[in-house]
This record gives C-alpha cells, sequence and structure tokens, in this order.
C-alpha cells in the first residue's frame, strides 16, 4: 500500500518509481492534491483513494470525499487529511491515513496504526520530502509503516 500527501500540484518522479517499484496494490492520497492529473498518474501505477485537503476546494474531473474508507485484503483504513478533524478515534478502522502537518508519523492509538507519510512536495520543518508504504502481514489486519524518503 503506497502513501503520499501534500503534493501541492508537485509529483516527483521519484514517488511514481517507488510505488512501481514496491508494487503497490493501492496508493491513498491524503489531500493537498492541487492538480487532478496527480491522480491520474498515480493511477498508472494502482487504483488511488484521495480526500480532499484544506488547500483543495476541488479537484477537477474527481468528487473527493472529506474522509474515505477503503479496505485491502482484511485491513480497514480511514483517509483524511487533518487528523485533528478527525475527532473521536475510530474502533472500527486498523489505520489511519492523514496528512496536513507535513512531518511524518507513525503512532499506535490502541489497535489502530495512526500514519503520516509527511510531504511528498513540501519538507517545511522536516529534513526531507518523503512518502510512505504499508506492508501488510499475508493479508491479515497486522501492518507496518516505512517512511521512505525522497532525494
Amino acid at each position: 500500500m503506497g502513501l503520499v500527501s501534500d503534493t501541492h500540484g508537485t509529483l516527483d518522479p521519484q514517488v511514481l518509481s517507488i510505488f512501481a517499484k514496491e508494487n503497490v496494490a493501492a496508493i491513498l492520497h491524503a489531500g493537498d492534491i492541487g492538480r487532478p492529473d496527480i491522480l491520474w498518474e498515480l493511477g498508472t501505477i494502482a487504483p488511488v483513494t484521495a480526500v480532499l485537503g484544506n488547500n483543495d476546494l476541488r479537484v477537477p474531473g474527481f468528487d473527493l470525499p472529506m474522509i474515505a474508507r477503503v479496505r485491502v485484503g482484511m485491513v480497514r483504513f480511514l483517509v483524511i487529511h487533518d487528523f485533528g478533524d478527525l475527532g473521536a478515534m475510530p474502533r472500527d478502522v486498523d489505520v489511519v491515513v492523514c496528512g496536513h502537518s507535513h512531518r511524518t508519523r507513525t503512532e499506535w492509538r490502541g489497535n489502530v496504526l495512526v500514519a503520516n507519510p509527511g510531504s511528498a512536495s513540501q519538507r517545511r520543518t522536516m529534513p526531507t520530502r518523503s512518502i510512505g508504504i504499508i506492508d501488510i502481514a499475508d493479508g491479515a489486519p497486522k501492518v507496518s509503516l516505512r517512511i521512505v524518503e525522497l532525494t
């Protein structure tokens, strides 16, 4: 599973290359997309689920929600741009994927992994730009997040 957020209209070719090399089964984009062609390009690698970010009034050609839910194998994902907008931690998901802060985050809240891949376009206070790879153990709801830095 490929995780990307905060592309802000720029998709580094490394993102496509890494996702292709990792042979991701799906891609989750946690908002602040910027341009619709970013979703089309990601879609050449794997099916994409995306949500709107605070900088996305809309993405032409796509009817994107503020929150999305998707299941891959037995793993239940919730995708939201700003984790702070979530309110109570949902109990019916295994992973919450978020963005917004441009800061990587891997945190377990009970049995739920909160995963922020950082920003693929603007490092801001982080040393590098980054994306994430979620590894799913044999289709079971056991997951781990790897942060992949972009050079």
